[in-house]
C-alpha cells in the first residue's frame, strides 16, 4: 500500500497524459497513419534541394545571425546589473520583488510576440526583430543570474564584509567572480536558443531568414525549403559546437 501512495503522483501524472494524448487524437490509429502517409509525401518533396536560392538565403541567414547577436548582448547588458539588485543576498525584499516582477513579466512574453510589439512600434525589419530577442534574453537571464548569485557560498559573502567591503564590492568581489561559470554558461545557451528563435522572426515581419521560410511554405516551393532547413541546420550544428570549445577553453574572469 505504502509503495502504491509513493508511485500515486507519476500514476497520475502518467493518466492525464494520456487523456490528454486522446483529446488531442495522438491516440487514434487512423489519424497517425494519415498523418505518416503526409508526412513522406511533404519529405519526398523536399529533394532534391535547389541550390540556386543559396546565396540569398546566405545573407538572409546573416542577418538573422546579426539578430541573435545584438538581442543577446543587449539582454545581457541589461539583465546582469538588474540581476544584481534582485539578489537577496544583498538587498531587502522592497528593492529584490518589485525587480523580481519586471524580470517575471517581461519573461512571460515570447521573444516572437515581443518582435512583434516592435513592428508595430517601429516598423518592420531586423531592429524589431533584435529587440524581441533582447527584451526576452533579459527576462530569461535576469532569473537565472540572481538565481546563481543567491546560490554563492555564504562564506564567500562573510569573508568580503568582514573587510569591511560594501554592496558594490560584495558584487565585485564576491557574485560575479562566484557566479562567472553560471554567466557564462547561461550566456551561450542563450545565444544558441536566440540564433534558434531568430529563423522564424520573419513570420511577424522582424527581418532575417524567416521571411522566406514563410515564403516558400506559403508557395509550396518545397526544393527551395529544402535548402533553406539544411542551411538553419548547419548553422545551428556550428553553433553547438562553438559553444561547446568556448565551454572547454575559456572561463569568465572578472579582475
Amino acid at each position: 500500500m505504502r509503495r502504491l501512495v509513493s508511485r500515486l503522483p507519476y500514476i497520475l501524472v502518467g493518466l492525464a497524459a494520456l487523456a490528454a494524448m486522446g483529446n488531442m487524437g495522438l491516440l487514434d490509429p487512423g489519424r497517425l497513419a494519415r498523418g505518416a502517409a503526409n508526412t513522406a509525401v511533404f519529405a519526398s518533396s523536399l529533394f532534391p534541394p535547389n541550390a540556386g536560392v543559396i546565396a540569398i538565403l546566405a545573407r538572409a541567414m546573416a542577418e538573422t545571425l546579426q539578430m541573435a547577436l545584438v538581442g543577446t548582448v543587449i539582454g545581457f547588458i541589461l539583465a546582469l546589473p538588474l540581476a544584481l539588485v534582485g539578489t537577496r543576498t544583498l538587498f531587502s525584499p522592497w528593492i529584490t520583488s518589485p525587480v523580481r516582477l519586471l524580470l517575471g513579466l517581461v519573461r512571460t512574453i515570447p521573444s516572437l510576440l515581443w518582435a512583434l510589439v516592435f513592428v508595430v512600434a517601429l516598423g518592420l525589419g531586423p531592429a524589431a526583430g533584435s529587440l524581441g530577442i533582447a527584451f526576452y534574453t533579459f527576462g530569461y537571464l535576469g532569473k537565472l543570474y540572481y538565481e546563481a548569485f543567491e546560490g554563492v557560498d555564504r562564506e564567500v559573502l562573510e569573508a568580503v564584509k568582514g573587510v569591511g567591503g560594501n554592496r558594490l564590492q560584495l558584487m565585485r568581489f564576491a557574485l560575479l567572480p562566484e557566479g562567472a561559470n553560471a554567466i557564462l554558461s547561461q550566456l551561450l545557451f542563450i545565444f544558441e536558443y536566440n540564433v534558434r528563435a531568430s529563423t522564424i522572426m520573419g513570420f511577424v515581419g522582424a527581418g532575417g531568414i524567416g521571411f522566406y521560410m514563410q515564403v516558400y511554405m506559403q508557395t509550396l516551393e518545397y526544393q527551395r525549403l529544402a535548402t533553406l532547413l539544411l542551411l538553419i541546420l548547419a548553422v545551428v550544428l556550428f553553433m553547438d559546437i562553438f559553444s561547446a570549445w568556448v565551454r572547454k577553453h575559456y572561463l569568465l574572469a572578472f579582475k
